[in-house]
């Protein structure tokens, strides 16, 4: 048995727990946020048997797909703000990142 641990932006979080439902997977949500945005994102718990990791993990790419998106950089802390001039980066965003862990016991009560 795998947990997979997927990190999700929230664009596409719906998108993937109806796609996911639909499979008969069982998804455990837990809302997060990214650490380098500094937006919300959304971490997904999926246990699944290791037949259906490959499965599970081709849901996940066709329902997270990744775009460009402009972002104000944060001011440089300490420095001099007279001299920093903000200026709008393009960063790519969404996707997904999964983490797979192996699982040595499994109890539900």
């Amino acid at each position: 048995m795998k947990l997979l641990i997927a990190v999700v932006q929230d664009k596409d979080t719906n998108r993937l727990l109806d796609a996911l439902g639909e499979e008969n997977f069982k998804i455990t949500k837990l809302a997060t946020t990214g650490g380098f945005l500094k937006e919300g994102n959304t971490t997904l718990m999926i246990g699944c048997e290791d037949q259906y990791v490959d499965h599970a993990l081709n849901v996940i790419r066709d329902n997270c797909s990744k775009r460009e998106q402009m972002v104000a950089p944060i001011s440089p802390m300490g420095g001099n703000a007279d001299s920093y001039i903000p200026k709008p980066v393009k960063v790519e965003v969404g996707g997904a990142t999964v983490f797979i862990l192996p699982i040595e016991q499994f109890i539900q009560f």
